[in-house]
C-alpha cells in the first residue's frame, strides 16, 4: 500500500504505472467553468481519471503513454444532457503519448504484474465494452479495472480517495 503515495527508489527496468485526475471537458462556457472549478476544488466525484504507464525503456519521443475511456464527443451538449439522464452515451477508449507525467494529481501504483504493460494494456482495451454510463461503465471503472488487471491492485481510486482524505 504505501506504493500509492510514494514512487520506489528502484525501477530500473521494469515499466511503471500511475493514476491522474485531471478536469472533465465540457462545452465552452458556463459547463466549462464548471467542471474547471469543481477540479480546483478538489472534487473527488467530478473530474476525470486515467492511466499512465511509463515504459523502461522510455520511447525516443515520449516519456508515457495514456490510456483513458471517455465520451466520444466530450464536449457535445446532448451528451452532457445524456449523461446527466443516466442514459448510455457512445464512447471511447483512448491512447495517446505524453512527453511528462502530471505535476498534479498522480499517483504512482506500481510496476505491472508482467513485462509489457502497453501491450497488457491493449489486450485490455479489445475486451473493453465502449457504452459509457456515468456512475455505472465510466472513466473511473476504466481506471480500477485496468490497474487491476496490470498490477493486481485492486480498487485503486477508493484507496487513493481514502489516503486523500486523511
Amino acid at each position: 500500500m504505501a506504493s500509492l503515495l510514494t514512487k520506489p527508489t528502484v525501477t530500473r527496468g521494469r515499466d511503471e504505472v500511475y493514476v491522474a485526475a485531471v478536469p472533465l471537458r465540457a462545452t465552452k462556457g458556463p459547463a466549462q467553468l464548471l467542471t474547471s472549478a469543481a477540479y480546483s476544488l478538489n472534487l473527488w466525484n467530478l473530474q476525470h481519471f486515467m492511466v499512465i504507464i511509463k515504459p523502461s525503456p522510455p520511447p525516443p519521443d515520449c516519456q508515457a503513454i495514456v490510456f483513458d475511456f471517455q465520451p466520444k464527443d466530450p464536449e457535445n451538449i446532448y451528451a452532457a444532457l445524456a449523461v446527466l439522464s443516466g442514459k448510455a452515451i457512445p464512447g471511447v477508449v483512448l491512447m495517446r503519448k505524453s512527453s511528462k507525467l502530471p505535476r498534479r494529481k498522480c499517483w504512482y501504483v506500481g510496476s505491472p504484474k508482467g513485462s509489457g504493460a502497453i501491450d497488457m494494456a491493449l489486450e485490455f482495451n479489445k475486451l473493453w465494452e465502449t457504452k459509457l454510463r456515468v456512475g455505472h461503465h465510466d472513466c473511473r471503472n476504466y481506471t480500477n479495472g485496468l490497474v487491476e488487471y496490470l498490477t493486481d491492485e485492486e480498487h485503486i481510486l477508493e484507496r487513493l480517495e481514502g489516503k486523500r482524505r486523511h
